[in-house]
């Protein structure tokens, strides 16, 4: 028996996690990309639970910077980065229910140099921006447009070239009254930035409005924890997705498993609330659906919680908290 028929997804889900029919965004199906999460979107498409989507995402500059000598601050509009395909009404979702996406596959697509990241002033990990805001002067822009396939992974010179490990930078459903940009993590999903959020795994994400309005996008070919300078290796992908409901779980955050770990994400500032939120949810959880003593829970986890940082640099910080499904399920 493989991991995936004992999820969540598959034991909870309306559609048990079984594809039953199929759906595409191609960019002329998508027509207008969108840069808000918000639920005053007409839907651009309708699905049942169970269908298997594949969407033609954009980068996150939907394509505008085709050169190495291109100027990120001539060529982009902030704050219109990180095109969202979308949004998806699935049928019979609810406020209180949670929409389960497992990520089938993540493709790269178009002409290459098919992968972008740059430097732009006043935004990254290390460096004054609008929310740190120093006298120091902002580093010079810069670009780099880099091949990027499935096969050989990303070419950043002669003598570096960089896995192919594509994931979701960017995903979520639309808040409840709320026009949110999609630079911005929280409690919806959103620019998260987690790595694994990635073929192989589901993302459990909370339903806060009738139809649920899935969005996503922002693929990245390669990140390393944090997103350091602000932008991953970014390209367009095809990127498929199987789409489920759970009726009556009701989620405060997004929540993920794959093969190994269960986790829960945490989006705030300072960096350490993102981490306090990620575990509180966690300990929640393993409460709630896993047998434990929530201050047992906080005790285990001291000892062998783990940490992956999404991201450092936008709005709010990404922190996903996980533990092993070896000893999360000891008590279920």
């Amino acid at each position: 028996m493989s991991w995936f028929e004992d999820s969540i997804m598959a034991r909870k889900a309306v559609a048990k996690g079984e594809a039953r029919a199929e759906a595409s965004l191609t960019e002329a199906q998508q027509g207008k990309y969108h840069y808000v999460y918000s639920a005053a979107i007409p839907p651009v498409l309708r699905i049942d639970p169970g269908t298997v989507l594949t969407c033609e995402t954009h980068d996150a500059f939907e394509g505008a910077i085709t050169s190495e000598s291109d100027k990120p601050t001539e060529k982009l509009n902030f704050p219109f980065l990180n095109p969202q395909n979308g949004p998806v009404w699935i049928n019979g979702a609810e406020k209180g229910d949670t929409i389960a996406v497992h990520i089938d596959s993540i493709v790269p697509r178009g002409s290459q140099p098919r992968g972008t990241t740059v430097i732009m002033p006043e935004f990254g990990g290390l460096v004054p921006t609008a929310d740190t805001a120093l006298l120091t002067a902002p580093l010079p822009e810069r670009v780099r447009k880099l091949h990027v396939t499935a096969e050989e992974g990303t070419v950043w010179n002669d003598r570096i070239t960089l896995p192919y490990e594509p994931f979701i930078g960017t995903i979520g459903t639309a808040p409840q009254i709320e026009a949110i940009s999609s630079l911005v993590p929280d409690y919806y999903g959103g620019n998260m930035d987690l790595p694994d959020v990635a073929p192989g795994a589901v993302i459990y994400l909370p339903v806060q409005t009738e139809g649920g309005f899935l969005f996503l996008g922002d693929c990245h070919a390669a990140q390393g924890d944090g997103e350091l300078c602000g932008v991953a290796i970014e390209h367009p992908t095809v990127t498929t997705v199987r789409v489920d409901l759970i009726k009556g779980w009701t989620i405060k955050t997004p929540r993920l498993e794959n093969e190994r770990f269960y986790m829960t994400i945490g989006s705030s500032r300072p960096m350490e609330d993102a981490a306090r939120g990620a575990y509180r949810e966690l300990i929640r959880w393993m409460a709630a659906d896993f047998g434990f003593d929530e201050i047992d829970a906080y005790m285990l986890l001291t000892q062998c919680g783990r940490i992956r940082l999404g991201n450092m640099v936008d709005p709010k910080y990404t922190v996903g908290a996980s533990v092993l499904k070896s000893i999360a399920g000891t008590a279920r």
